[in-house]
């Protein structure tokens, strides 16, 4: 099968496509891993979102298996994306629930955010590993454009970002600007 590859500055024109059943699980040795939620709508079943009948579709793993059509679904993403409305679950990371809402239907096979493009899914990558830093009791740096995920020492409030040159107070993310030979004042 001939194509033209997507990926910036490969010349590739040569397709090669691999199949695998949804039912079984992938491993870490896979280089592909099964959407299992993204499904021909064979039933006709109208989008939960804008109620056209679309195909592809994803199916939520919520008891009503509710379906959104992929446009649907990218711009659910984006926009809770945006909001940073995405939820952090210890077990399978930065992810969303049904567009209903519906309990316990988090999308377990993180690789379904593909869908939002490689641009959206860095920020998506991003917003999960400074969540990821939150959620284990640590802080971003302040400083503009730097951002860099921080884990105080046990016990302690205060915080050196190496990348951003700057000492802060986990507690109350204040920054003092340090420059060599100055020393922040009011820094426990």
């Amino acid at each position: 099968m001939s194509g033209k590859c997507q990926s910036p500055g490969c010349p590739g024109t040569r397709a090669e496509f691999f199949f695998k059943c949804g039912a079984h699980p992938t491993s870490d040795k896979e280089t592909s891993v099964a959407l299992n939620l993204i499904t021909t709508n064979s039933r006709d079943i109208s989008c939960i979102t804008c109620t056209d009948t679309r195909s592809p579709v994803l199916v939520f793993q919520c008891t009503h298996r509710h379906v959104i059509c992929l446009d649907c679904f990218h711009l659910y993403c984006v926009t809770r994306l945006n909001d940073r409305q995405f939820l952090h679950d210890p077990q399978l990371g930065y992810s969303l629930p049904c567009v209903a809402g519906c309990p316990n239907s988090l999308i377990k096979e993180l690789h379904h955010f593909r869908i939002l493009g490689e641009e959206q899914y860095n920020r998506y990558q991003q917003y999960g590993a400074e969540e990821c830093v939150l959620q284990m009791g640590g802080v971003l740096c302040p400083r503009p454009g730097c951002g860099a995920g921080l884990l105080p020492e046990a016990g302690q409030r205060k915080v050196t970002c190496e990348a951003g040159n700057g000492l802060g107070c986990g507690h109350c993310l204040e920054v003092a600007g340090v420059k060599e030979g100055n020393s922040p004042g009011g820094l426990p």
